[in-house]
């Protein structure tokens, strides 16, 4: 578990891929993450203090995590220890902890560094924090989840959170260089000629992750035969067979699930039918459940659409039985087709704000009494004590109004359900405009006619 004193004299060389290979040992070859390793940032602060907390690493894979931690550990002469919460649990955590009192009273520090830090269960987790407060061990955590979701909160305080970012596409054609430069770890030795077309491709396939654009080149040139000038020519085609299918960021239970579906959502909410498509795609190519996606569609169509267009919903509840009736792929053009409807349609949140407004009234007035008038009579007893009495019934009036309360005596007169003036809802607001004004003026007029 111990990292060796210099990565590239560890193995054969001819066993370790590219990316392993070309793995930076010094912050000045280092490519990417300017806004944590530039000048005066928090990294090279943290080196010229020789000062290093306990970190948190997040970012997607390829960013430079476990180099990065290698490089700090290098920096201030600890002893580093590498650790795979994929492969490891409590008893090798037990020896660690050992080890590192061994070394403390040797007089050197440990980092410990756990890549795939999210993997391990609140009891692991736990484990190491009475040696992280003692300071017998820096802990550099590795994850590509979001660590309020996966860390536990008392190793979440004790540690600093350094978020890194995607590899830019002209990091990754500096990396791709150097890679095609490098006589001794890299493939210098060959005569490899890209295209720029190529090389862009390589690029935006890569995804901004460094391991993966390394990784595929390797496999590329190995797939790639030597033209008549003794050059190995890397060709599109070539690069497609080495790539098959780019896979894309995503975590189905964690940040960027919770990212893609509120990004799909507030694009449907603004009315944007390019945005929608681009957000379902990217969710659907990325493995997420088609399923998924149809039953928050069904909730958006009564949350932001409403009655601005009742229809919504039925296209939701039909795009979704139109899935499970076809599956995959044919299934997904029926979800496809209810995001760009829900997108264009018009757009109200009144009944989902009136429903909250009924909610806290619920919740402050507690079990309030149904009126009498409005209660069923099904027994005499019922009818003696007055349930049902005074109930005027609609259909008997010619206008089918009745001038009467159905709220508790404490809330008469709320009003929950304003509708807006769009869609459907226009006409719902117009008739009921009309239907208030009708019951405000026979009020007047019985007013009138009393004695």
């Amino acid at each position: 578990m111990t990292l060796p004193s210099s990565d590239k004299d560890s193995g054969p060389e001819v066993h370790r891929p590219l990316a392993e290979k070309m793995r930076p040992e010094e912050l000045k070859d280092f490519v990417g993450q300017s806004h944590l390793l530039g000048e005066g940032k928090i990294i090279q602060r943290l080196l010229q203090e020789n000062t290093l907390p306990s970190l948190l690493l997040w970012g997607p894979p390829g960013t430079g995590k476990t180099t990065l931690a290698r490089i700090l550990a290098r920096s201030s002469r600890s002893h580093f220890i590498f650790f795979s919460a994929v492969l490891a649990g409590v008893k090798e955590i037990r020896e660690i902890i050992d080890e590192a009192r061994q070394k403390q009273i040797a007089g050197t520090a440990t980092i410990l560094f756990v890549d795939e830090i999210h993997r391990f269960n609140k009891s692991q987790q736990d484990a190491f924090l009475p040696h992280v407060e003692t300071g017998l061990l820096t802990l550099i955590g590795a994850t590509t989840e979001n660590p309020s979701f996966q860390i536990v909160a008392p190793l979440l305080s004790r540690c600093r959170v350094l978020t890194l970012s995607p590899l830019k596409p002209e990091e990754l054609k500096l990396i791709f260089q150097r890679a095609l430069r490098d006589t001794t770890s890299g493939l210098g030795k060959f005569n490899i000629h890209f295209s720029t077309e190529a090389i862009d491709y390589l690029v935006a396939m890569a995804d901004g992750d460094a391991r993966n654009l390394l990784n595929s080149l390797e496999i590329a040139v190995s797939l790639s035969m030597t033209d008549h000038t003794g050059r190995k020519v890397v060709s599109i085609e070539t690069l497609q067979e080495a790539f098959q299918r780019n896979s894309l960021r995503y975590d189905a239970a964690g940040e960027e699930h919770y990212n893609l579906i509120s990004a799909l959502h507030k694009s449907m909410r603004d009315s944007d039918p390019d945005g929608s498509l681009y957000w379902l795609v990217r969710m659907l190519r990325a493995g997420e459940d088609p399923l998924y996606i149809a039953r928050r569609m069904i909730r958006f169509a009564s949350e932001d659409i409403g009655n601005a267009d009742p229809q919504a919903l039925m296209v939701a509840l039909n795009a979704r039985e139109a899935y499970h009736m076809l599956g995959s792929p044919e299934g997904e053009l029926a979800i496809a087709q209810a995001v760009i409807y829900l997108a264009t349609a018009p757009k109200s949140n009144a009944t989902y704000a009136a429903y909250n407004k009924v909610i806290l009234d619920v919740e402050r007035t507690g079990s309030l009494p149904v009126p009498l008038h409005i209660r069923n009579a099904p027994t005499k007893l019922m009818k003696k004590l007055g349930y049902g009495k005074g109930y005027q019934y609609a259909h008997d009036e010619p206008s089918g109004l009745v001038d009467q309360d159905h709220l508790p005596e404490e809330l008469f007169g709320a009003r929950y359900y304003n509708p807006t003036n769009r869609g459907h809802e226009a006409i719902v607001k117009d008739r009921l405009t009309k239907w208030r004004h009708i019951l405000s003026q026979r009020k007047i007029h019985s007013t009138k006619e009393k004695p």
